[in-house]
């Protein structure tokens, strides 16, 4: 077994035998080494009931892996084959008589193939791999599931094949099998499409899966004919489904699947250009974002915008490739050798994006306080017309040759997050990092596993110390902060231990003029008391390199129907996440606010704050209103994303959900008894608060820019 493969916590290998199955899974050895025990349970979702399974050391992989075998027998566990019921696997670690909890992992996409089939109560149990690739089993109705492996765009026609798991319920006396469909529905309109299916022999299937004989003609394939007398106004985009039709007892029956699947592993999308009666059309296949499903759409073509567009992506490939890069940094050098312009500062957050957090703190005391210094904001090219609407603040786009000219000359850099890697910072140069947060998630060197997109634990770690090393002042909003910050940075150069001048905001402009100011900006009833819900992302989740996924796991109808008359819901999003939301239905209760400029005017509207993992909840105590913290994904965040630097959850500000009928229950209990601060608020607010009094930005200041 080859170790590169493994990760901690991930199924290896799963088999069927007489209703029981044999489980692998690879752990890391520091992963369990210093706890009491380990063991393994399924845990039923939604429920109280937890099964404990039986398992055994089977190999040791290397010095950094072993793989344990467990067995789980539904004869055994009759308590699994009750209701429909979703049965999750978990990794339990036992201290001191504590027990954390965290997800087994799965990346098989087959595991459904082990259905065992309950024909009495008509009935399947089955493992399976869930979106966010965790193992669960689910005790379900008799379910088709299909997949396609492979598909083609040919321009008229989509030619495609895959396979279908065939419930072995057909073995028995009294079905027949009919045909085999493809049907397939539009955003458009309720026009359905059906595709008769050829049958393929799949040996393989057959073989793997415990010789169930339907499985050896558990293949398919089919085409797709592009109906060119089609006038197309707006794009069509198509779902496949596959109908299985049966005939039981005389009676003629189908049954459908989930939507199909596209299962390879690497899938580029394939666009083909077709002539018809109306003009061309541009015909397209590609699986979807989050799930993979097969997806074909069909729009209109105009060769123009298709060349405009051509020619835009690939002078971005070109802007951004490795010679551009190495011609940009060797000029970059060149000029800074130049001596630097004493009084130019040059200000980024978050990439660009913002103008937004301290260093628009130290912007603003720095202008307010008539100090003479030639100051600008750098933008990304994206976000260059939302620097432009601002009054009175000059910006220039990131990366440009003005960018060039004022970054390499500038005296100070001013920023809250990384500068790209290559950049050389200048020997005259001072970079002021103000960072973006109070660390409750494990930082740089001090993460174990890195699950980010492009780059791996060791090359994340080493690149993260080698910007860290340009700082020459690191801002820290407390004793906490400044320890972890130097171990975790490896910095090792000035730091300023001041409060976050972000936060001078919330203490110098908490007014009820204010507030409502800010509200009517917003266009937010006033009528209304705000839910602010500020969720992190998560590392593992990710379209591409910068691009992060976020499901919203809370049920907004439930929320509305039991808080609307009286809340309004604000939703901001991590700046790092690139979801857009489908709120239809609930303009009047949610309103998305991920875009505004800066997150401290959201603070300060809010009633009460939900969160989860994010640095915004060690802000916000500031303002000592409630908190409440949501946290359906906690063993898994805790235990294999970042891990905490404290123990959260005994010591969060605030009560901890994972259900949106707990938070409802939390809300209604401060409606009913107003807010009281625990014991662990005051805690909270004396360890990380205690130095934000208004006067950070001028702390700040005073230390770096002393002239």
């Amino acid at each position: 077994m080859s170790k590169e493969k493994l990760r901690n916590n991930q199924l290896v290998n799963i088999s069927l035998n007489n209703n029981s199955y044999a489980i692998e899974l690879s752990i890391r050895k520091s992963y369990i080494e210093g706890w009491d025990e380990y063991f393994f349970t399924l845990k039923q979702r939604d429920g109280v009931e937890e099964i404990v399974l039986p398992f055994a050391v089977k190999e040791e992989v290397s010095e950094e892996f072993l793989v344990v075998s467990l067995t789980l027998s539904i004869d055994k566990y009759p308590e699994l084959l009750i209701n429909k019921k979703i049965w999750d696997m978990y990794i339990n670690r036992k201290k001191e008589g504590d027990v954390t909890q965290t997800r087994v992992r799965s990346d098989n996409d087959y595991l459904r193939f082990y259905s065992i089939i309950l024909p009495e109560q008509e009935k399947m149990f089955y493992p399976f791999t869930t979106k966010n690739r965790k193992l669960s089993f689910y005790y379900n109705n008799y379910c088709l599931f299909a997949n396609v492996e492979e598909a083609t765009n040919l321009g008229g026609e989509i030619v495609f094949s895959g396979h279908l798991n065939y419930p072995p319920m057909f073995l028995e006396k009294g079905y027949k099998i009919r045909k085999i469909q493809m049907v397939l529905t539009n955003n458009l309109d309720e026009e359905i499409n059906v595709i008769s299916l050829e049958v393929v022999n799949r040996p393989d299937i057959h073989e793997k899966f415990n010789g169930n004989e339907l499985l050896s003609k558990a293949g398919f394939k089919g085409t797709v004919k592009i109906n060119k007398d089609t006038n197309i106004e707006r794009k069509v985009f198509y779902k496949f489904f596959l109908v299985l039709t049966y005939e039981k007892d005389g009676q003629v029956e189908n049954l459908r699947s989930n939507r199909v699947r596209w299962i390879r592993d690497k899938i580029e999308v394939q666009k083909r250009v077709i002539r018809t009666k109306n003009g061309k059309l541009k015909v397209q296949i590609k699986p979807t974002k989050k799930s993979k499903f097969l997806s074909l759409q069909i729009s209109n073509y105009s060769f123009k915008e298709e060349i405009v567009n051509e020619a835009k992506r690939k002078w971005v490939k070109f802007r951004r490739g490795k010679f551009v890069q190495k011609v940009y940094k060797t000029a970059f050098q060149l000029l800074g050798n130049l001596p630097s312009k004493k009084n130019l500062i040059i200000f980024e957050s978050f990439h660009g994006k913002q103008y937004s957090d301290s260093p628009r703190a130290i912007y603003e005391y720095i202008k307010e306080n008539n100090m003479d210094y030639e100051m600008y904001w750098s933008a990304d090219r994206r976000h260059v017309s939302y620097f432009e609407k601002l009054d009175d603040v000059k910006s220039v786009r990131r990366f440009s040759i003005t960018w060039l000219l004022i970054m390499a000359r500038a005296k100070y850099w001013v920023t809250n997050a990384r500068l790209p890697l290559w950049l050389p910072k200048p020997k005259g140069t001072i970079y002021l990092q103000t960072w973006h947060g109070t660390p409750l998630k494990r930082l740089a060197a001090d993460m174990e596993e890195v699950h980010m997109p492009g780059t791996n634990t060791d090359k994340y770690k080493a690149n993260f110390l080698f910007e860290a090393s340009k700082w020459d002042y690191l801002v820290s909003p407390n004793t906490y902060s400044t320890e972890i910050f130097k171990r975790a940075f490896g910095f090792q150069k000035t730091m300023i231990e001041s409060g976050y001048p972000r936060n001078d905001f919330l203490i110098n402009s908490n007014s009820e003029r204010e507030i409502r100011d800010i509200k009517e900006s917003c266009q937010l009833p006033l009528d209304k008391k705000i839910i602010l819900y500020a969720p992190t992302w998560r590392d593992n989740q990710f379209y591409s390199k910068g691009k992060y996924k976020f499901e919203l796991q809370l049920d907004l109808e439930r929320l509305k129907e039991e808080l609307g008359n009286d809340y309004i819901i604000v939703l901001r999003l991590h700046y790092l996440v690139a979801e857009n939301l489908d709120l239809t239905g609930y303009e009047d209760f949610v309103f998305d606010l991920s875009k505004h400029d800066d997150i401290r005017e959201l603070y300060l509207i809010s009633d009460i704050m939900v969160t989860d993992y994010s640095s915004v909840f060690f802000d916000y105590a500031n303002l000592r209103r409630p908190m409440i913290f949501f946290v359906y994904d906690i063993e898994d965040y805790r235990d294999n994303l970042r891990g905490f630097y404290f123990n959260f959850e005994a010591k969060a500000p605030g009560p901890l959900v994972k259900t949106t009928e707990e938070l409802i229950d939390e809300v209604k209990k401060i409606d009913e008894l107003g807010f009281v601060p625990s014991e662990n608020s005051e805690e909270f607010y004396n360890k990380f608060c205690y130095l934000e009094d208004g006067r950070a930005s001028e702390r700040v200041v005073k230390e770096v820019f002393k002239s």
